[in-house]
């Protein structure tokens, strides 16, 4: 089995596109998210889309197949919202763990149906949450939470069990808007592998960058969430969503030029028009992402929202012949103290 680290210093890798654009072809209905086992549900389902690796496993696969014969290296497993802080939404809390562990299993069956013979990796993807730790959602109390670190902790520690167990081979920590959260699935994926006494996966962090200001949702500039999770020692540390890659450039340059490990970005098809939709076709987007590449500034490229498996078979096929981005040797102050003292 070749070593992820080994082949991102022979060529880019790549990642796969949206999940949710390619559910969204399937239009499925309310009956279809339900499923047998869930028909009697109290509440509505449509748009749980971690709920069809449960109900729909074999939709799930198939997108995740067509991603890989396009050819991604990496493929998520649809769990962006699968622990249990978002999934209370729906009261399907007790279903996190279930969700993720399927998650992944359906993941590496794709890969195992591949027939290149070339190493697939399964990232299992932890999102954001729908609640954020640094913000109050009430304007009229600045100071109020509606949910705690040691609360984020835990559904994230639930969700990484039951991805590990369930085969990924990665763990992504991605569209990262609130770098508190960010820390809080740190500190769960480090507990978890403490507490198992189990080798630790590779760890994968990508922020959002949420407008031309350079900054996350919570405030950061993007060196400054740099310093803030480099502690993790990631895999890799790269840019998703928001942005299209042609807005997303000066950021990914600015990444590559501090990130002491490897770097990813995943942009969207473009910016999104006046319904919402994605309009960027596929050479467009590979067009932008191939320049990043011939300028040194990635190892892992992908798509996000509004990415197709054709945007991924265009990405793959302009950067196949480029060389990966170089890890730089960065001087820095502190680097002695950092190990000796690993702060989470």
């Amino acid at each position: 089995m070749a070593n992820i680290k080994d082949l991102l210093q022979e060529r880019i890798l790549i990642i796969d596109g949206a999940m949710g654009t390619m559910i969204q072809r399937y239009k499925l209905t309310e009956a279809d998210y339900r499923g047998e086992r869930f028909k009697d549900w109290p509440s509505d389902v449509k748009g749980n889309n971690d709920l069809l690796c449960l109900t729909q496993p074999h939709i799930i696969r198939e997108i995740h197949g067509k991603y890989l014969d396009a050819g991604a290296d990496i493929i998520e497993t649809n769990t962006f919202n699968a622990q249990r802080v978002s999934l209370a939404d729906y009261g399907m809390e007790s279903l996190a763990y279930e969700i993720n562990f399927a998650a992944a299993k359906i993941a590496k069956e794709a890969c195992s149906l591949v027939g290149s013979g070339e190493q697939k990796f399964v990232a299992g993807a932890l999102g954001p949450m729908n609640k954020t730790l640094s913000l109050s959602p009430d304007v009229n109390n600045p100071g109020y939470r509606a949910l705690t670190f040691d609360e984020a902790a835990d559904a994230y520690y639930e969700q990484v069990k039951g991805l590990v167990e369930g085969g990924v081979d990665l763990l992504l920590i991605e569209t990262i808007f609130d770098t508190l959260n960010a820390k809080a699935a740190i500190f769960a994926v480090k507990k978890y592998f403490r507490d198992t006494k189990q080798k630790e996966l590779p760890i994968m962090i990508s922020g959002t960058i949420t407008d031309a200001s350079g900054r996350t949702l919570s405030g950061q500039t993007l060196e400054a969430f740099y310093n803030s999770i480099r502690h993790a020692r990631p895999l890799s540390v790269g840019l998703n969503c928001a942005l299209g890659a042609h807005e997303m450039r000066p950021h990914i340059e600015e990444l590559s030029s501090i990130a002491e490990c490897y770097t990813s970005a995943y942009p969207n098809a473009g910016l999104p028009n006046a319904m919402g939709e994605y309009d960027e076709q596929p050479e467009d987007t590979a067009h932008f992402i191939e320049e990043w590449a011939k300028d040194g500034f990635v190892n892992i490229v992908g798509g996000c929202c509004g990415t197709t498996p054709d945007h991924i078979r265009h990405i793959a096929e302009h950067v196949s012949k480029l060389n990966p981005r170089k890890l730089p040797v960065i001087e820095t102050t502190t680097g002695k103290v950092e190990e000796e003292i690993a702060v989470v």
